[in-house]
C-alpha cells in the first residue's frame, strides 16, 4: 500500500435495484470490499465506504414490466430489502443509497455538462436498432441474440453472460427484440459519445502505471486495448434515467454506465461536506471493488470519464474477483439457481459469519469457483467448531473451572512459551500485508493459523494434567491461552464481526486496535471472563439437506416452466367422440404386476362386475394407497393382452408438467357405472 496517501475511498459496486442480493454478490465484492475497509479502520486510517443500488438503466424496466408495476416501484421495493440484507450481514458501509436521488441526478448532470461544454464529447447520428412494433428505440438489453464469441443464443446486445465478453448490439448475430421477438431495423438518432479511441493513449499510460493490479483484471483491459476501443455512447433513448441536460432531447437520457459510477461521487457527497477531499485530493486512494463482469467499465470508461472532466481521481486499484458458482452451476438470478442472502439470514439467524467466513475462504480471486453446501458444512464443523470454536472454548472453560473465571498471573516463561508468543507477534503484519495486497483468502487462513497456534499450545502444555501438581505454572499456561484468544478478538474482526464481538463479550474488553495484536498483554491479572456458550454450533446434515433439496426444486421448477401444453390434435367428429363409453368404477384390488415396474393389476367394480384393468402407473401409486378409489376409465375399448393377461379397458389419467399422475374422479362419490356425459 502507498503510504503518501492520506486517506481512502472505497466503493463497491452499485447493484441493479431489480432484485433481492445472493451469495455470488457478496463473494464478488461486498465481502473483500468490506474486509479490507474493517481493517484500514482498525488501522487507524481515514476511510470512507459506500455504495448503493443502481436504480436506472433496462434491467429495471424489464422487471418492472415483468413485475407490472413502475420502475420507481421496482427500485423501492428492492432497495429496502438489499439494504436491510447489507446491514444484517455486518456490510459496513458508511452509506448505501440509491441513484434515484436528486442530488444523484444533480451530481451526474453537472458532470455530463461539463464534459460536453470542454467539447470532449461527440456528437453523431447513427442508425441504431428500432422495434418498430412497440415504437421505441431498443436499448442493449432490450436485444437479444447469438453471442459471436461463445454462440451462446440469449446474449444481451452488452454482454454475454455465458462467457463475460462485452458485446455491442452491432456485434450479436441474429439479433431480435425483447419486447416483441421479432427482428428490429436500423433507425437515425442522436447521441453523444465518449471518444475511447482518441483518450487511447493515456488510458494506456494509467493502466500500465499499475502493475500491481491482480492478473485477472490487467488480462481483460489490456484484451481491450490491443483490440483498439472505439467510441461509446453516453446517452439512449428510453424515458427512464437521467435527462441530459441539454436542449432538444426529449425522450434521451444517460447511458446507466455513465450516471452508475458517478453514483460513487454523489453518495459521499451525501455522506460528508468534505466528500471533495475523498474525490479531488490526489492524496486521496481510491480502490473500486467489482466482480469480473464490471473490468472494463471500472478500469476504463469511469477512468475517462474523470479525465475527460478534469476534477475527479482515477483509481488507484480495481481488485476485481472473478464469479462463484452454486453446486457446479453458474448462479442465475432468472433460474432462481441461487443462494439468496436475505434467506439465508432468516433460515440461519445469528449465523452470518459461518456464511462470511466460507465464502472468503474459498473467494473467487483469482479464477471462478464453487460454493456447496457439504463445503459449508465441512467448513464450519470442522474448520470454526473444530479448530477456532474449539480453542476459545476450552481456553474459557480450563479458566472458569480452575481459575473461577479470571484471568489468572502470567509467571515465568518457558521457552516454549516465548516461541509461541514471538510466532503470535508476527502474524498481525502477515495477515495485514496479506489483506493490504487483496490476498484476503490467505489473509483469512493465517488468521486461522492463530487459532491452531492456540489449540496446539494447549495440546502440548496440557493444562488439565498440569493443574494436578503445579497451579502456577497452570495460570501461565492458561494466562497465554487467553492473550491468544484476545488477539483473535482483532485478527478475525475484518471477516468475522460478530465473532469478534462475542469474544469481547466473553474477555470484557472494548474494541482493541490492530496495533494492539500481537501482544500478550491485553488481558490484566483478575480480569473477569464470561462463558456465553459455544462460539459455533455444528451444522447438521438435514440442514444441508434442506438447502440442496431447495436448489433442486428450484431447477425443477424451470424445468417446469420452460415446458408447453401439448397441441391440440386433429379436429373429430361427435360422432367419433359418441362412440366412447366412459363410466364410473371403484378400485377394489389393487396388486404389482410380477417383472414390472409400471403395471399395477387393477380390479375395478363398474357396476356389473368387476374387471381386470393393467395401468402403466406402477411408478406414482402404491397399491395399498388406491384401493375404494373412485376412478374414470374407458368402458368399451377392446380387451388385449399384456404380459399374459387380459385387460378390460383403459383407467384415465391426468398429467401434470413434472410428469407425475392423477386419478380423474368425480367431485363427490357417485354410483358405480355412472357414464361420464
Amino acid at each position: 500500500m502507498n503510504k503518501n496517501f492520506k486517506r481512502t475511498t472505497v466503493t463497491a459496486a452499485l447493484i441493479y435495484a431489480n432484485g433481492p442480493i445472493h451469495i455470488g454478490h457478496i463473494a464478488g465484492c461486498y465481502l473483500p470490499a468490506d474486509i479490507y475497509v474493517r481493517f484500514l479502520r482498525a488501522t487507524g486510517q481515514d476511510v470512507k465506504f459506500i455504495s448503493g443500488t443502481d436504480e436506472h438503466g433496462v434491467p429495471i424496466t424489464i422487471k418492472a414490466k415483468k413485475e407490472g408495476i413502475t420502475p420507481q416501484e421496482v427500485v423501492d421495493k428492492y432497495y429496502g430489502i438489499i439494504k436491510d440484507s447489507f446491514e444484517e450481514f455486518g456490510i459496513s458501509f458508511d452509506i448505501y443509497s440509491r441513484t434515484s436521488n436528486k442530488v444523484h441526478h444533480e451530481m451526474s448532470q453537472d458532470i455530463f455538462k461539463n464534459i460536453y461544454d470542454k467539447g470532449q464529447f461527440v456528437e453523431e447520428t447513427t442508425e441504431q436498432y428500432y422495434d418498430e412494433k412497440n415504437k421505441t428505440f431498443l436499448a442493449d438489453r432490450y436485444i437479444i441474440g447469438t453471442c459471436p464469441k461463445c454462440g451462446n443464443e440469449n446474449a444481451y446486445g452488452d454482454q454475454c453472460e455465458r462467457c463475460g465478453t462485452t458485446l455491442s448490439p452491432d456485434e450479436l448475430i441474429n439479433p431480435r427484440s425483447t419486447l416483441s421477438g421479432e427482428t428490429p431495423i436500423k433507425k437515425a438518432t442522436k447521441n453523444w459519445y465518449l471518444p475511447l479511441d482518441k483518450m487511447q493513449p493515456m488510458l494506456e499510460k494509467y493502466v500500465e502505471s499499475h502493475p500491481e493490479w491482480k492478473t485477472n483484471v490487467l488480462g481483460q483491459v489490456k484484451s481491450w486495448l490491443n483490440d483498439g476501443l472505439k467510441p461509446r455512447a453516453m446517452t439512449r433513448d428510453l424515458d427512464w434515467g437521467i435527462k441530459v441536460p441539454l436542449p432538444d432531447t426529449e425522450g434521451k437520457v444517460m447511458y446507466v454506465w455513465f450516471d452508475a459510477p458517478i453514483g460513487y461521487i454523489s453518495m459521499t457527497k451525501e455522506l460528508t461536506d468534505q466528500w471533495e477531499l475523498y474525490w479531488k485530493d490526489p492524496e486521496t486512494r481510491l480502490v473500486n471493488f467489482i466482480g469480473k463482469d464490471n473490468i472494463v467499465f471500472h478500469c476504463l470508461i469511469f477512468p475517462a470519464m474523470c479525465m475527460a472532466d478534469g476534477r475527479f481521481i482515477v483509481a488507484d486499484n480495481v481488485p476485481a474477483n472473478e464469479f462463484m458458482n452454486l453446486e457446479g452451476d453458474k448462479i442465475s438470478t432468472s433460474r432462481n439457481w441461487a443462494v439468496w442472502l436475505h434467506e439465508y439470514l432468516r433460515e440461519f439467524e445469528g449465523k452470518q459469519d459461518i456464511l462470511r467466513y466460507v465464502l472468503a475462504a474459498s473467494a473467487p480471486e483469482t479464477k471462478d469457483a464453487d460454493f456447496t453446501w457439504v463445503d459449508f458444512q465441512t467448513r464450519n464443523n470442522s474448520e470454526l467448531v473444530g479448530i477456532f470454536g474449539n480453542f476459545v472454548n476450552r481456553a474459557i472453560i480450563l479458566t472458569e473451572k480452575n481459575f473461577a473465571s479470571v484471568v489468572p498471573k502470567q509467571g515465568e516463561l518457558t521457552d516454549f512459551d516465548r516461541q509461541t508468543l514471538a510466532t503470535l507477534a508476527e502474524m498481525p503484519t502477515k495477515i495485514g500485508d496479506s489483506i493490504a495486497n487483496f490476498k484476503l483468502r490467505e489473509a483469512l487462513a493465517l488468521m486461522m493459523d492463530v487459532a491452531r497456534l492456540g489449540n496446539k499450545y494447549l495440546a502440548d502444555t496440557e493444562p488439565w494434567k498440569v493443574i494436578k501438581t503445579d497451579t502456577e505454572r497452570t495460570a501461565t499456561i492458561l494466562n497465554i491461552g487467553l492473550q491468544i484468544v484476545a488477539n483473535l478478538s482483532i485478527l478475525c474482526e475484518p471477516f468475522m464481526p460478530f465473532t469478534a464481538e462475542k469474544l469481547r463479550t466473553i474477555l470484557n474488553i472494548n474494541h482493541l486496535t490492530w496495533s494492539d495484536a500481537g501482544r500478550a498483554d491485553l488481558l490484566v491479572e483478575g480480569q473477569s471472563i464470561s462463558n456465553i456458550g459455544l462460539l459455533f454450533e455444528k451444522v447438521e446434515e438435514e440442514t444441508v439437506q434442506f438447502q440442496v433439496q431447495k436448489l433442486e426444486n428450484a431447477k425443477r421448477q424451470n424445468l417446469l416452466e420452460g415446458k408447453i401444453v401439448t397441441p391440440i390434435k386433429e379436429e373429430i367428429q361427435y360422432d367419433d367422440f359418441s362412440k366412447m363409453d366412459i363410466r364410473i368404477g371403484t378400485i377394489t384390488t389393487a396388486e404389482k404386476v410380477a417383472k414390472s415396474k409400471k403395471l399395477l393389476k387393477l380390479t375395478i367394480n363398474d357396476g356389473f362386475k368387476d374387471r381386470i384393468i393393467l395401468s402403466g402407473i406402477g411408478e406414482h401409486f402404491q397399491p395399498e394407497n388406491i384401493i375404494n378409489q373412485q376412478v374414470t376409465f374407458l368402458a368399451n375399448l377392446a380387451p388385449r393382452k399384456i404380459m399374459g393377461m387380459e385387460s378390460e379397458g383403459m383407467v384415465l389419467m391426468a398429467e401434470d408438467k413434472d410428469g407425475s399422475l392423477s386419478f380423474i374422479q368425480p367431485d363427490k362419490n357417485i354410483w358405480n357405472g355412472a357414464i361420464v356425459a
